[in-house]
């Protein structure tokens, strides 16, 4: 119970409740028995609507991806590209839009309007016929694509709690590993049956099936997929109450901004912490090591066989790179452990890179495939780091995905051209990529240090 204190003009008021005394203030407190019920029911309908994300996420990396693919089909020879010009095609695809997501109401239709722009835009890559046009629609692919990834992390973090959502992200991620596996088989299909149907080459269809399709679960997502979870729709207001009480209950205040709070608030809160500028530096060079799967089918290329063979051999290391990822978040929400979980995988990779540039000995190349991609497991891991770390004002958590996300774009542009066409086996390429892991481990011990 609160105390009473004595105002000068003799009123008494209330001292400051508890944020989760004030809640129950608001709202009865729940049956522990049917709190339970209740928080299953919500957490079961909550988990169903969110999985939608992993199939967005799918397409988001499809509609990227396709371009790795219908290279091997004769985009870079149709469009009369060079080596440096199909790198600056790759490149400008991730430049970052604006994130406003924190001020929407309702998200769920601000990420299917994107998703829908981005299918749209997508659909025009095959319509091109020249380096112009294509860096053109790549930028404006970049531009409508980049409101999802920090978007979906978002809403993710204001329904889970710390000890759920590392696991949650994953899944999340799995999405990207699936369509870095799923991407390969979609391509040898749609590049071995469709050229010349129609008159048209076969990388055109490419961009044209895979962007109708993502248009048409763009209007799914907007139905499905959750708002907050003070107003989101298809949940009862018993299992609204319980996820706003359980994210009090997480970090002892709610997710909310505070009303006097300004649009640009949570930017100069995030601007004037330490850590945004370690994550952002850091996570920047996890995504030049990375860069390897914007070139995934050019590097299994390497192999030697032809260029279906090579679409399918593409797809097992990310199948085992997604099993590999949700065993590591497991742990990493079990234990409440980041550190280890984020430099493990980075030396996994780490071991991979030095077998490709130590041997031509394809099974061992092969192998260092699956090696590299398992690399990814800690990438997940490290985008709860960064939740974890911003936990409130929901503000500054958002101006913080966003930034750390934005910056990182850089190690996109970056590691487009870390990637020399022309060079046998990609030595020096894989020499970039090992040291800027090794940038990322010494970031991620001053992060330890700090946190």
């Amino acid at each position: 119970m609160t105390d009473d204190i004595k105002k000068d003009g003799g009123d008494f008021i209330d001292a400051e409740k508890s944020p989760i005394e004030t809640f129950h203030n608001a709202h009865p407190p729940m049956d522990p028995e049917r709190r339970k019920i209740v928080e299953k029911s919500m957490k079961r309908k909550l988990d169903a609507r969110c999985s939608l994300f992993v199939l967005i996420y799918i397409m988001n990396y499809l509609d990227r991806n396709n371009m790795a693919a219908a290279r091997l089909r004769g985009l870079q020879e149709d469009l009369k590209l060079s080596d440096t010009q199909y790198s600056t095609c790759l490149s400008i695809l991730y430049v970052p839009s604006n994130i406003i997501i924190n001020r929407i109401s309702k998200p769920s239709w601000y990420i299917g309007l994107a998703m829908l722009l981005w299918g749209m835009v997508s659909t025009l890559s095959g319509v091109v016929n020249g380096f112009g046009g294509m860096v053109a629609i790549r930028f404006c692919l970049g531009f409508v694509e980049a409101a999802f990834l920090p978007g979906a992390l978002l809403i993710l973090s204001k329904w889970y709690t710390r000890r759920e959502l590392t696991t949650r992200n994953a899944i999340l991620f799995c999405g990207n590993l699936i369509s870095n596996a799923f991407s390969a088989l979609v391509g040898a299909g749609v590049l071995s049956n469709m050229q010349g149907v129609l008159g048209h080459a076969a990388w055109r269809w490419l961009f044209w099936i895979e962007g109708a399709v993502t248009m048409g679960i763009a209007i799914t997502a907007a139905i499905v997929l959750p708002d907050l979870p003070h107003n989101s729709r298809g949940f009862t207001e018993e299992e609204l109450q319980v996820a706003q009480l359980r994210m009090i209950e997480d970090v002892g205040e709610a997710d909310e901004d505070s009303k006097e709070d300004g649009v640009f608030d949570g930017l100069f809160m995030a601007l004037k912490d330490l850590k945004i500028y370690v994550f952002m530096l850091t996570f920047t060079a996890y995504v030049v090591g990375l860069s390897f799967n914007a070139f995934f089918p050019s590097l299994t290329k390497t192999l030697g066989f032809g260029y279906v063979p090579t679409l399918l051999m593409s797809a097992p290391p990310w199948a085992f790179a997604c099993i590999v990822s949700l065993i590591n978040a497991w742990h990493a929400d079990r234990t409440q452990e980041k550190f280890w979980h984020i430099v493990g995988p980075i030396c996994i990779g780490l071991v991979g890179f030095i077998i490709s540039m130590a041997t031509e000995q394809t099974a061992a190349r092969y192998v260092a495939l699956f090696l590299q991609a398992s690399s990814y497991a800690g990438f997940i891991v490290f985008y709860s780091w960064i939740s974890s770390s911003f936990p409130r004002p929901p503000a500054k958590r958002a101006v913080a995905i966003a930034l750390v996300n934005a910056f990182s774009q850089l190690g996109n542009v970056a590691g487009s051209y870390v990637w020399a066409l022309t060079e046998n086996g990609y030595r020096k390429s894989y020499g970039i990529v090992l040291s800027m892991f090794g940038v990322t481990i010494v970031g991620c011990i001053i992060m330890k240090m700090i946190l």
